[in-house]
């Protein structure tokens, strides 16, 4: 079939636009005029039987060049939610899937959204001199546009205070023990911290519970080292006027006052500093010097971790509004199960001009609509719905998302296939991927089909294993870093998310743009063509294969190795007997799904309701997932629904499965022993339980 830029064609990139061009319009007016003149000949009469073909079209249809170029606009201008400019891309996408001619539609909701409005920081010394620290961003060579919004944390209350800075290494609770050892106490002070493992929320939370009056936190990193990291500072996810339900025009809405929403933002102001000023402020702290343990691992020079002996004045001025975001999809109608879904979500909104997060997924998603098109016209539609969905407002918390899922809830669950997430398609090298367990087989199979971007002669699966060697090469989705969140978290449903390259250094600045794209993180677009390939590809799979490719014997391995964890955990403390039974119990369901595919398989050319069994099961792979859901949700924290995966109340928590189990630990040690190990044991029967209804769901049968 035809291959508009694959290995080894010729590459076009930016400085080669003309040529590029003028190929790829020759290209898509060859396939127009052949569509055009030759419809009956080449269009195939089932969908089901040709699905390699149009599997292979949709990998050999692949543009490093039409995703270099989506990229390029879509990075013209910085696109916070809420503002004009992110009014604007949203049309751009909007009318990028009504020109190709796709069913598309807006889903607009009114949400509470937060804006810098002023800061300033400066040291102050004993002499009576002081020196202002710059808070803004200065590009260098690299030009920072008068639109793109101050350094700030969303969500961070307005304040200021007057003290002496302290440093408090990653924020950890044990950073806070050692610096109690060292007779040094944070109360009343300013603290300094660098990014690590907790969120930011969570290290404002423990500064504000161990008496400081700000936060100023700063990421390390020497390539932009005048970069601010600006982010959400909210607990939770969603809407904080509209917890758990969407938050629509005219609908029900908490007040800002509400005792529910003002819990979720911290009491504390806080800051991001670039590395420059973060630097500029540890070299002026005394004090008893820096465990050996922070040394170790800084990046920065620090003489001791203060308090002072120069004090900080810090004052941060910002507004929350309610203001429209709006969600664009794009609908391709399923001919056979138009009441099943496949779902491809990214989100569209940046906190500056956005090339890696989140429009190198944009970028890619636009790619995939153009693709679908071209196999629209080459007479493919899919057995199920794709729905192409970009969101708007995830940087804040994953509003458009959730407020989505909220919405939705009872058709999300009941009648979704699968969601496909790409946030960061590309940050630099290096491929990665997480999924819930059933999709595990589904996903190694996509990669070994779409070619490595960074080799001649291997497959992105080939040198994905290689990297990963021994160990799991797939992660789970416990976090809530990206719009998977709701839909595992809350919806029970089977996701993916997919990503190349980890922890690059303009994240959130006024750096991601799209020359840092051509110049690190993906010069020339083929990381991009390989996420849009197995994005794409996995989507083919889920809407057009007859029987759902689902594999419930990875859950049950999984599950079996957190029961292995757990048991050396507790050395038979409490009992795990209830969660052995219901894992058999999925297995035993698991293998009789895989011996029902095996008959429907040998009795598929007889007919005899063939299809409608085949409907039945695929509905049982579909709900079971449910199953992990709890109507209670976690304790404490009610929206989350998922026992299996889910984030741990603790950030700390070294438990990435059983978020009741990890809570209950964590919990456990304010407790005498009988009740923590009561109240441990009480979440091993609610998982337990958890994992017997998806077995239940999964074969379909009353008990």
């Amino acid at each position: 079939m035809f291959q508009f830029l694959s290995k080894p064609a010729t590459i076009f990139t930016a400085k080669s636009r003309p040529l590029g061009t003028f190929v790829f319009i020759v290209i898509l007016c060859f396939l127009g005029l052949y569509t055009l003149h030759f419809p009956l000949s080449f269009v195939p009469t089932s969908n089901s039987r040709n699905a390699s073909r149009f599997q292979h079209l949709f990998l050999s249809s692949a543009s490093n060049f039409t995703i270099s170029s989506y990229l390029r606009i879509l990075t013209q201008h910085p696109h916070l939610a809420g503002t004009k400019l992110a009014s604007d891309t949203t049309r751009y996408v909007l009318n990028h899937f009504k020109d190709l001619g796709l069913e598309t539609r807006t889903v607009n909701y009114k949400t509470l959204l937060s804006y810098p409005v002023y800061a300033s920081l400066s040291a102050h010394f004993s002499d009576g001199s002081f020196l202002d620290l710059p808070l803004t961003e200065m590009g260098g060579s690299e030009q920072v546009g008068q639109d793109v919004v101050p350094p700030y944390h969303a969500y961070s209350p307005s304040g200021s205070a007057h003290a002496k800075a302290v440093f408090i290494n990653y924020g950890l609770e044990e950073d806070y023990l050692a610096l109690g050892l060292l007779g040094v106490n944070v109360s009343g002070c300013i603290v300094i911290a660098r990014k690590g493992v907790l969120t930011r929320g969570a290290v404002i939370q423990r500064a504000e519970g161990n008496g400081a009056l700000a936060v100023l936190l700063y990421a390390e990193g020497e390539r932009f080292r005048n970069g601010f990291e600006r982010g959400t500072v909210m607990t939770g996810i969603g809407d904080p006027l509209s917890p758990g339900w969407a938050g629509v025009d005219g609908g029900d809405s908490l007040e800002l006052e509400d005792s529910e929403v003002l819990k979720r933002f911290p009491k504390i102001p806080s800051m991001p500093l670039s590395v420059e000023t973060a630097e500029t402020i540890l070299d002026l702290l005394a004090g008893v010097p820096v465990p050996q343990e922070w040394r170790d691992t800084l990046r920065s020079r620090v003489k001791g971790v203060g308090p002072g002996p120069a004090v900080l004045n810090f004052t941060y001025q910002g507004e929350k509004k309610v203001v429209t975001i709006q969600n664009v999809l794009a609908i391709i109608r399923g001919m056979e199960e138009p009441d099943r879904y496949v779902l491809l979500g990214n989100h569209r909104d940046a906190w500056t001009y956005g090339a890696v997060d989140p429009n190198s997924g944009t970028a890619a998603l636009l790619d995939i609509a153009r693709r679908y098109s071209l196999l629209l016209r080459f007479g493919w539609n899919p057995q199920r719905t794709i729905i192409l969905c970009s969101w708007d407002a995830e940087e804040f918390g994953m509003i458009g998302s959730t407020e989505w899922v909220e919405q939705n809830l009872v058709n999300l669950g009941s009648k979704v296939v699968a969601y496909l997430n790409v946030d960061c398609a590309v940050q630099g090298p290096g491929f990665f991927a997480g999924a819930t367990p059933q999709l595990d087989n589904l996903l190694l199979e996509v990669t070994k089909k779409v070619k490595d971007p960074d080799s001649e002669d291997a497959t992105l699966y080939d040198k994905w294993a290689a990297t990963a060697g021994n160990s799991n090469v797939i992660e789970r989705l416990s976090g809530v870093n990206s719009d998977f969140a709701p839909f595992v978290h809350r919806a029970g449903i089977p996701s993916i998310d997919i990503y190349y390259g980890r922890d690059f250094p303009v994240y959130h600045t006024a750096f991601d743009s799209y020359k840092w794209m051509t110049e690190y993180g993906d010069p020339l677009f083929w990381r991009h063509v390989a996420v849009t390939g197995v994005w794409g590809l996995l989507a083919l799979r889920l809407a057009d294969d007859s029987v759902l490719p689902f594999n419930y014997h990875s859950c049950v391995d999984q599950l079996q190795g957190y029961e292995s964890f757990l048991s050396n955990l507790f050395s038979g403390t409490v009992s795990l007997h209830p969660l052995t039974t219901s894992i058999r119990e999925l297995a035993s369901a698991a293998k009789e799904a895989d011996d029902e595919l095996k008959k429907l398989r040998f009795h598929e050319a007889a007919g005899d309701f063939i299809e409608l069994k085949k409907r039945a099961l695929n509905d049982r792979l579909l709900l079971a997932e449910k199953g992990f859901l709890d109507a209670d949700g976690l304790p404490g924290r009610p929206w989350f629904k998922h026992l299996v995966y889910g984030p741990p109340a603790d950030c700390e928590s070294n438990l990435v499965f059983f978020p009741g189990i990890a809570d209950a630990i964590s919990q456990s040690t304010a407790m005498s022993k009988k009740e923590g190990r009561a109240a441990i044991q009480h979440e091993i029967w609610r998982v337990a339980r958890a994992i017997q209804r998806a077995a239940y769901a999964l074969r379909g049968e009353l008990t």
